[in-house]
């Protein structure tokens, strides 16, 4: 049986225990049992002021299986935890502290990527009535997909989207970059250049909340899809169906740091601290 045959999605809906989110994968339960996924490493921003902050982000952390170990920097507000967990599941485990947290890196040099998904261009000017204007006000960003390769032939995938109507949504990896018409522009599901490849890349589904997330091992590595697109496509959603502006979201995938390529605290742009970006990025819905 090939790898790919043996994958059978399984979703996350919103705000996912941490438990659960830990076990997700694109594997059967019993394939799951008989391999352990490699592990990886991950640098977090968070504000660390006392050790009465790294006591409470540890008993958080104590109850997510998957991590492997933790390490705490007071002085530099970094946390590296090594686990098989999803980034999102981190994050939210974190917060759910009080305290803030930005992923600065993940995975070994190379082997990151993250693709911002956004209301395509035509949606917002062609058929406005069926998607937000794009303007200051209103941003066009709808989710954020991570993916971090755990292997030669494994992938991680992190798919956070928001601001959507309930529903049910494919998430598939396209041949092209072009996201200037949705998913028609973004050309045919890439399935490799030998077409034998599973480019499908499971079912998400949405809230009444607006809110889903998607985790799970894929078997691509992450250079095979930087520059491609990802398209999340409503399959049954609350008024909408098909492409061309009706309700998908799109985006890029750009390869980002490893977990110590990004040790910068103010851009260099932009001239703004992590976390005044950190504020910029969860009003556009990318957090």
């Amino acid at each position: 049986m090939s790898f790919l045959s043996r994958r059978a999605a399984t979703i996350s809906i919103s705000t996912i225990s941490s438990a659960a989110a830990a076990g997700f994968t694109f594997y059967s339960y019993r394939y799951k049992q008989q391999k352990m996924l490699p592990s990886y490493e991950a640098t977090f921003s968070v504000p660390l002021e006392c050790e009465s902050c790294v006591t409470d982000i540890k008993s958080a952390l104590s109850t997510v299986d998957g991590i492997t170990s933790t390490a705490f920097s007071i002085p530099t507000s970094l946390i590296t935890i090594t686990s098989t967990t999803a980034p999102s599941t981190l994050i939210s485990t974190i917060q759910s502290t009080g305290r803030d947290a930005i992923l600065r890196g993940s995975g070994a040099p190379n082997s990151a990527a993250v693709c911002i998904l956004e209301i395509p261009p035509s949606a917002t000017t062609s058929n406005p009535t069926t998607a937000p204007e794009r303007s200051k006000y209103q941003s066009p960003v709808r989710g954020l997909a991570r993916l971090i390769q755990l292997s030669p032939q494994l992938t991680l995938m992190d798919v956070t989207v928001t601001a959507l109507p309930r529903g049910r949504y494919s998430v598939s990896a396209r041949r092209t970059g072009d996201i200037s018409r949705g998913a028609s522009s973004l050309g045919d599901v890439y399935r490799g250049e030998d077409g034998g490849r599973d480019g499908e890349l499971g079912v998400l589904e949405v809230d009444e909340k607006g809110r889903g997330n998607l985790v799970g091992e894929v078997g691509w590595r992450v250079w095979e899809l930087v520059g491609r697109g990802i398209c999340v496509l409503p399959v049954e959603a609350d008024g909408l169906e098909g492409e061309n502006g009706r309700g998908e979201v799109v985006g890029v995938v750009a390869r980002s740091a490893g977990a110590w390529e990004n040790e910068k605290v103010v851009c260099g742009c932009s001239g703004k601290t992590v976390w005044e970006e950190r504020e910029e990025m969860v009003g556009k819905g990318m957090v």
